[in-house]
């Protein structure tokens, strides 16, 4: 399956990035990744860890340099690098600009470069406000073509009531069926 070009976009929610690389690591042994980081994701030390570390560990599980600017993600598209693009964590101010078609960042630019060959993008959402602010984001992205999420609920109703997270060991049957032209159902979980 290497003949597949996955791209890897990695937002800024760090509390979620040791899901999303466990994933990426299971892919990256089957599949051709291309990483790509938010500048917030490249650049910023969390608690969760190194925006070096980040970097060093993305080189060693895809063998590239994450694309981390707008001018490196830009190739995407021209290029047909990807055959489908997966955001994971993809947090609720990318899904905003991504919805209102705002294109800033390094993430938000691979995934409008890759629309424009009509090749699916997956979204593994992350978002605390999934359910205030984000919701309406995630509508619009629903309707939206090209658009594919990977099945999400909430993560502590308890303790976060409004906060969304996608399951992240689907990520690829998410894709699996993205690039068959269908959502994965149920997407609530």
């Amino acid at each position: 399956m290497k003949n597949i070009r996955i791209g890897w976009a990695m937002c800024g929610s760090f509390c979620t990035h040791a899901k999303a690389l466990a994933q990426l690591e299971l892919l990256a042994a089957r599949y051709e990744i291309l990483p790509i980081l938010s500048e917030t994701a490249a650049g910023t030390d969390s608690r969760f860890g190194a925006a070096q570390a980040l970097r060093k560990r993305l080189k060693e599980l895809t063998g590239c340099p994450p694309l981390c600017t707008v001018a490196e993600a830009e190739p995407i598209g021209p290029q047909k690098l990807l055959d489908v693009l997966v955001a994971a964590p993809c947090t609720g101010n990318t899904l905003g600009k991504l919805a209102a078609g705002i294109t800033d960042t390094a993430v938000t630019m691979a995934v409008k470069a890759h629309l424009r060959n009509d090749r699916p993008v997956v979204l593994a959402l992350a978002t605390n406000d999934g359910l205030s602010g984000s919701a309406a984001s995630i509508g619009t992205l629903l309707n939206r073509r090209g658009y594919y999420f990977v099945p999400f609920g909430q993560d502590d109703p308890e303790k976060k009531p409004r906060s969304l997270m996608a399951d992240f060991s689907r990520i690829e049957e998410t894709v699996a069926a993205a690039l068959e032209g269908r959502q994965l159902q149920p997407i609530l979980l």
